[in-house]
């Protein structure tokens, strides 16, 4: 059983990973192609990271550009206006270094999930970072893979069951 488990979560991983790159409204940009504004922002940020891949899409009718960069091993996805004015990061963390309000909320909800990714979203204001939640995603004991949105103080406030999507 737990073999069958652990191959179903593979491949359902695979199959979001590959529909996360092909959203419908997101259009792959070469890095040489970025607007100048956007890659000195992602620099002046990141001075010490390699920028990996950028996107370019559009949230509530308006465009922005998601640049995914690798820094100190971890994946960062950085949201930024054409002007190159930051609007958000996603940060990726270890498991362990989660809040223990996050990590008590969810091991109560969820007993011997095993934790596969987590992030921190932080949401940048007039140049201002502010952590707004956590991201996490399990693999709960009955073979469920979700992604569980928690803020700060351990609340869930949002799961989402992936394990039945599918790539478009």
């Amino acid at each position: 059983m737990r073999r069958v488990c652990s191959f179903l979560m593979i491949a359902v991983l695979g199959v979001l990973w590959t529909s996360a790159a092909a959203r419908p409204d997101e259009e792959k940009v070469a890095l040489d192609k970025l607007p100048k504004a956007v890659a000195d922002a992602v620099k002046k940020r990141f001075p010490k990271a390699e920028m990996t891949e950028a996107a370019k899409e559009t949230e509530n009718d308006k465009t922005v550009f998601e640049v995914t960069v690798k820094d100190a091993g971890k994946t960062i996805d950085v949201t930024l206006t054409p002007e190159g004015t930051i609007l958000g990061l996603e940060k990726e963390i270890a498991a362990k270094d989660l809040p223990k309000a996050v990590t008590e909320s969810i091991d109560a909800k969820y007993p011997k999930a095993s934790y596969k990714y987590a992030e921190e979203v932080i949401k940048v204001k007039d140049g201002q970072e502010k952590l707004e939640y956590y991201e996490v995603r399990l693999v709960t004991a009955d073979c469920k893979m979700l992604e569980v949105v928690v803020a700060p103080n351990g609340k869930i406030t949002k799961v989402e069951d992936q394990t039945k999507k599918k790539s478009d």
